[in-house]
């Protein structure tokens, strides 16, 4: 073999990140972050180009295409810095120590986040993509580089004193102002006229193009509404989730839903499709079905759902990151049809059928005359337009689905990131034991708990990342906080009282690796989480909820189930030391004000207890998980109660079947009702429960 025909890989090949291996072919020297760069910096007194992305980033494959793939910007980069590349998903702290310098520095944030350190990991320059030579009013990557090194060199001062300023407001930004008095419902109602003065009266959602979907932000709302009673929040919920599932946003054809929306109505979408908005989603859409008893977000969360367990899942039943907006190098191809694609699938004339209802035309409205599939008219009209019977409607569509599904099958696939995130899958673990509970579907149920004994068995640390077999990476806050919620709901959907106690080691530990010694919350990286510049604070929602607002709503359902006041104790310390943020950021803190509202009107607590395998038991049960009351924990147990049980379960301590029959058991601040043993008795009784003060 010719030499220089060889494939040169460079540090990344040994890393287990897909976004890493992407990389490892690059003529750049790249370094994993760690102790390795880091010492070579400070040897060689060079800057850090700290390059951080993801793998089903579009904007980071064309940098990589147009810069990290050049032999001449390889060769300053080689010379001038020490280049480190970062998976943000594999390492969330640094991600977001520099995004938020890069946004002081250019009021903005994005990635690929492009940043310049000195060796002892100051930031003193940064922005996100750059194209290769200057271009849209965006300097050249390699002018950017040479313009760096100089200054570096020739203007140590100025770089030393850029990079000073910007590391102490850092570190200043992430400490917690003094904890006040615990916030209330005020909070809440300043989150939610903030939703109704941004909500898009015309298409749903909040604000203008670029729009995403903010399940929290749509769970908040339930809650306001759930307590409340008020219309308006559960209006702006259903305008929203129904635009969002009847637009090209949702995969009409495989299910799920993609990133985000570049237009205002919700047609044209960025093609990648994360696990996290999917796990989120399929919550909300589960949730407005309780709330509305609409077949309409039943069938949608079930069909996310079916997403994930179909394209998603890992044999040993982890769940993969995300998958790509581009094939081919193009963006949206695997999505998008033409008529005549759709034609030769079904045939002509439910092919026309289909287009009609999917909005798949000649003029197409994505790129090359393409279609997005969705929907704009009901499928009475669509199906009077073509004198069709309702039933005959639907079955075309349904066969239709399923063909161009096979069909699309066979088309060159987006590139699947196979990492398994603790933090992402435990919310999806989240979703399914909730699915499992709400559509008494036991196949979601097996998922969540295969897919739970893969992240931690209970012993060990936790770790951030799985992939083909190893475990890597402290967990973070939101790895804690997020699985600890997960086990949780698998103990509501199983009874079984291992999640429990496996809980409350997480929590533990969550408390023990993360807690503030001054009292004031909770930091997202341990002291494990190696050379950091500042520890930081995981306050507010992004894409996922915050870690802190997640930990302080689980530890509160904890002590509901254990008895354990420690854990409400932090859980009103968590939340006292937000007050301020909340007087400030209120619409950035759905998942804390989910918390806060548990924690100011006391929590229904439901023991049900006997045969619960019964029909009366099932009856029981189904009462209890079809209604949506987000401020309640439940336990049960068959009888008699073992007395270990009981002590794990104090919720469950003194119940027994009532006349032989399997009862159930509502309490409200230590008080119980008398027990009931039918469905119409617990139904009126949870009504009665939740409208009493």
């Amino acid at each position: 073999m010719d030499p220089s025909k060889e494939i040169r890989f460079n540090r990344l090949a040994s890393e287990i990140s897909p976004y890493l291996l992407q990389h490892s072919r690059n003529p750049v020297d790249w370094y994993p972050w760690g102790e390795d760069a880091l010492r070579k910096a400070k040897d060689l007194d060079r800057p850090i180009f700290l390059s951080i992305g993801y793998s089903s980033c579009h904007w980071c494959h064309v940098m990589e295409r147009e810069s990290f793939e050049n032999e001449d910007i390889a060769r300053i980069l080689n010379a001038n810095f020490i280049s480190i590349k970062v998976d943000r998903e594999e390492r969330p702290d640094l991600d977001g120590i520099y995004m938020a310098a890069v946004q002081v520095l250019t009021g903005t944030g994005g990635w690929p986040l492009s940043v310049f350190l000195t060796p002892d990991l100051r930031p003193f320059w940064g922005g996100t993509y750059f194209p290769p030579e200057s271009r849209h009013g965006l300097p050249g990557f390699g002018d950017v580089l040479l313009h760096l090194a100089s200054a570096y060199r020739a203007q140590r001062d100025k770089v030393e004193g850029a990079a000073a300023e910007l590391t102490r407001y850092l570190v200043e930004s992430a400490v917690s102002g003094p904890a006040g008095e615990l916030p209330g419902h005020e909070a809440m109602e300043a989150s939610v006229l903030h939703d109704e003065a941004s909500f898009d009266e015309e298409h749903g959602g909040f604000g203008p193009a670029p729009k995403f979907p903010r399940p929290i932000e749509i769970s908040k709302l339930l809650w306001y509404h759930h307590r409340t009673g008020k219309a308006e929040a559960l209006r702006i919920c259903e305008k929203t989730l129904e635009a969002m599932a009847l637009g090209g946003l949702y995969d009409q054809i495989g299910g799920g839903f993609h990133r985000y929306s570049t237009d205002a109505s919700w047609q044209v979408p960025h093609f990648e499709k994360m696990l996290y908005d999917n796990a989120l989603l399929a919550r909300t859409y589960l949730e407005t079905f309780q709330v509305t008893g609409k077949d309409f977000y039943r069938e949608v969360a079930i069909g996310v759902i079916e997403h994930v367990l179909r394209e998603m899942t890992s044999p040993d039943g982890g769940f993969y990151s995300a998958t790509d907006a581009d094939s081919e190098e193009e963006e949206g191809k695997f999505f998008v049809w033409r008529p005549e694609e759709v034609e030769a699938v079904l045939g002509k004339a439910d092919g026309r059928v289909i287009c009609e209802w999917f909005n798949i035309t000649p003029a197409g409205n994505f790129e090359g005359a393409t279609s997005i599939p969705h929907i704009t008219r009901s499928p009475e009209a669509v199906a009077r337009a073509f004198q069709l019977a309702p039933s005959r409607f639907s079955e075309i569509v349904r066969s239709a689905k399923e063909g161009l599904y096979r069909t699309r099958e066979k088309r060159t696939k987006p590139f699947r990131d196979e990492k398994i995130l603790t933090s992402w899958n435990a919310l999806m673990v989240s979703a399914l034991a909730r699915a499992a509970q709400v559509l008494e579907e036991s196949r979601y149920l097996e998922a969540a708990e295969k897919a739970a004994a893969l992240l931690w068995s209970g012993e060990g640390r936790l770790h951030r990342l799985h992939k083909d077999g190893v475990s890597k990476g402290e967990g973070y806050l939101d790895d804690h906080a997020f699985l600890a919620e997960a086990l949780i709901d698998l103990y509501e959907a199983t009874f079984r009282v291992e999640y429990l106690v496996r809980a409350r080691k997480l929590a533990d530990e969550l408390l023990d690796l993360f807690w503030s010694r001054e009292g004031e919350g909770l930091f997202f990286t341990s002291e494990h989480h190696g050379s950091l510049i500042c520890r930081r604070k995981d306050i507010l929602d992004n894409a996922t909820p915050s870690g802190t607002g997640v930990a302080a709503l689980s530890l509160l359902r904890l002590e509901r189930l254990t008895g354990c006041g420690l854990y409400r104790e932090r859980a009103l310390q968590v939340l006292r030391s937000m007050k301020g943020a909340l007087e400030r950021y209120s619409m950035a803190l759905g998942s804390t004000l989910m918390a806060l509202e548990f924690c100011l009107k006391p929590p229904l607590e439901v023991a049900i207890v006997g045969d619960l395998e019964s029909a009366a038991g099932r009856a029981l049960l189904r009462t209890v998980r079809r209604a949506f009351v987000p401020r309640k924990v439940v336990a049960g147990a068959a009888f008699p109660v073992d007395p270990e049980l009981s002590r794990t379960v104090p919720l469950l301590d003194g119940k027994a079947p009532l006349d032989g029959n399997v009862a159930a058991f509502v309490c409200k601040d230590c008080t119980c009702a008398a027990p009931v043993t039918d469905a119409a008795a617990l139904e009126a009784l949870l009504q009665r429960e939740l409208k009493s003060k």
